[in-house]
């Protein structure tokens, strides 16, 4: 009977002592997890307060660069702030009367730039001009903000500093990131693939391939990102992430065909990207389109391939194969660098791709530097892996390695951020006036009919002509190539005219491009003098920078010079 009465007791006790220590085990997990969510808690705030302050550092710099002139940068960002203010007040799919005689005419036309005109809409209320400033700060500041999550992504150290790079490595990227244009949310859509590539996220490049091709039609470069990708994966990994080359194809081929100017859209992308490639008009167009001289190249883009050489000696000093994620930046860089050759307009990318790829190539470099206190700081039962995969989101000031290096990266950081600040505004303030044309528009939409096309003398004159008066229209804009691919004879006639090699113009100006006026500035001395021995071709205003005649038939002409 005792021994029952023992072994019972001791059941009972067994039965305590274990519920005391699950009841302890529980708690310490409680405590372990309740610790592991504060952490997680004040990272994330670490993370949203560090984003928060780089973008605010953007906006002020892009904003100090961007209000250097009260003048947009370039010439597209008048044409696009005024077609996002008229999809705004008249429908997102306004009809497009105002280029008859090219590609872009009411039947044909197709807005390529369709998403980024949506994106300006909220900033077309009060001044167009002060909307498309900030629209450009806004977008541009969004963009460097991808840079920095693409590099923390990837564990870079100094992730932040990094990114603040971009707004040194080029003055003619800045000044490309100033334009009122889709450059910048085109490179972050660029940034964004990399980053879900790198990352497997690759599902989300559908839905992005989509929107790239409505937001600008240089939508093909989605597609050879991810090809670079998936082939460097096969030569370095051995393995073929054939579905993040499916996703992107299906997003671009849905958004061809699920579009807005379906089918218009496809006939258009086909014109405009193959008269660039191949060359085949002839036609003499945007300065953007041709490459740097030697020493303009290493004036604009001399940091950003300082950076690209940098990254490429980073290589020369590791102590191991060239990983994944690193020789992709690398054939990226290469790539842009070769486009950037080819044409001044991949300025926009080439920095940021080359800045990318120095930033992860010297990152294992500064992942060893500090490893000699990761090891003492390592906990004991934590791998030193482990804990060098959490060293980029530690305050590096803690010690006097990382701290060393961060005043190093700052000392070289803030001279340059300087230096480039000032050269990027004296680029911007360069831009021409935006007064340039108003007067003469306003003259225009007082004094002529509604609809009444206006000959001018240079295309690029379209984007301030339209943003000032949409009552007319005109002959040719935004590209020259959309009215030879229209009508090659058409153009070259056009051409003959604007230099002055037509005597009394005014006949040919009236039969064949249906024009009633004519609008040129005052450096076109030729045909100015033209026109002024033009007896049906009478001046009706002239200020600073144009002139307007209108085209009159030869017995009021006569009559005119009788009296």
């Amino acid at each position: 009977m005792t021994s029952k009465l023992s072994k019972v007791s001791t059941d009972v006790t067994r039965h305590y002592l274990g519920r005391r220590k699950n009841r302890a085990s529980a708690a310490s997990r409680g405590e372990a997890s309740s610790g592991r969510a504060q952490i997680a808690s004040r990272i994330e705030w670490r993370t949203l307060l560090t984003a928060a302050g780089l973008f605010a550092f953007f906006v002020t710099f892009l904003a100090t660069v961007q209000f250097a002139t009260p003048s947009l940068v370039g010439n597209d960002g008048y044409y696009h702030i005024k077609m996002a203010y008229l999809m705004r007040t008249e429908g997102l799919r306004p009809s497009f009367e105002w280029l008859p005689l090219t590609i872009l005419n009411a039947e044909e036309f197709a807005n390529h730039h369709f998403l980024y005109h949506v994106f300006l809409m909220p900033f077309t209320f009060g001044d167009l001009r002060i909307g498309a400033k900030w629209a450009s700060v806004i977008f541009a500041s969004l963009t460097f903000l991808a840079v920095w999550w693409l590099l923390r992504s990837q564990r870079v150290p100094y992730a932040v500093l990094w990114s603040l790079g971009l707004l040194v490595v080029s003055e003619a990227f800045i000044y490309r990131m100033s334009m009122p244009r889709s450059l910048s949310l085109s490179l972050a859509v660029l940034v964004l693939t990399l980053h879900w590539l790198l990352t497997g996220k690759h599902r989300r490049l559908l839905p992005l391939a989509f929107f790239y091709v409505w937001l600008y039609n240089a939508f093909p470069l989605i597609l050879i990102v991810t090809g670079v990708y998936v082939a460097v994966s096969w030569l370095i990994e051995g393995r073929l992430p054939w579905r993040a080359l499916v996703y992107v194809g299906l997003g671009v081929g849905l958004g061809l065909l699920i579009n807005p100017y379906f089918p218009n859209n496809l006939i258009f992308t086909y014109r405009h990207i193959a008269a660039k490639l191949t060359h085949t008009t002839g036609v003499r167009v945007g300065s953007e389109w041709y490459p740097y001289k030697t020493t303009q190249l290493a004036e604009n883009a001399g940091l950003a391939l300082v950076a690209f050489l940098g990254g490429a000696f980073a290589l020369g000093l590791h102590n191991r194969r060239m990983d994944a994620r690193t020789a992709v930046t690398f054939f990226l860089s290469i790539l842009f660098g070769a486009m950037l050759f080819k044409a001044r307009h991949f300025v926009e990318y080439f920095p940021a791709f080359a800045l990318i790829f120095a930033a992860i190539a010297w990152s294992p470099l500064i992942q060893r530097w500090l490893e000699g206190e990761a090891r003492r700081d390592n906990p004991p039962n934590l791998p030193l892996d482990q804990t060098l995969r959490r060293l980029p989101h530690r305050v590096p000031t803690q010690t006097w390695r990382s701290r060393t290096l961060a005043v190093l990266m700052v000392i070289v950081l803030l001279p340059t951020l300087w230096l480039n600040l000032n050269a990027s505004r004296e680029s911007v303030e360069r831009s021409k006036p935006y007064q340039r044309y108003a007067e003469a528009s306003a003259w225009l939409q007082t004094n002529t009919p509604a609809g009444a096309r206006v000959f001018q003398t240079d295309w690029d004159d379209f984007t301030r002509l339209f943003f000032y008066n949409t009552h007319n229209t005109y002959t040719l804009g935004l590209d020259p190539t959309y009215m030879q691919l229209y009508d090659s004879d058409l153009y070259d006639t056009w051409v003959d005219i604007s230099k002055g090699r037509i005597e009394r113009p005014s006949e040919v100006i009236s039969q064949m491009f249906g024009a009633s006026y004519v609008l040129t500035d005052l450096k076109h001395k030729k045909f100015l003098r033209e026109a002024d021995e033009d007896p049906n071709l009478v001046e009706v205003h002239r200020d600073d920078y144009a002139a307007v005649f209108q085209v009159v038939q030869e017995t009021a002409a006569t009559e005119e010079g009788g009296e």
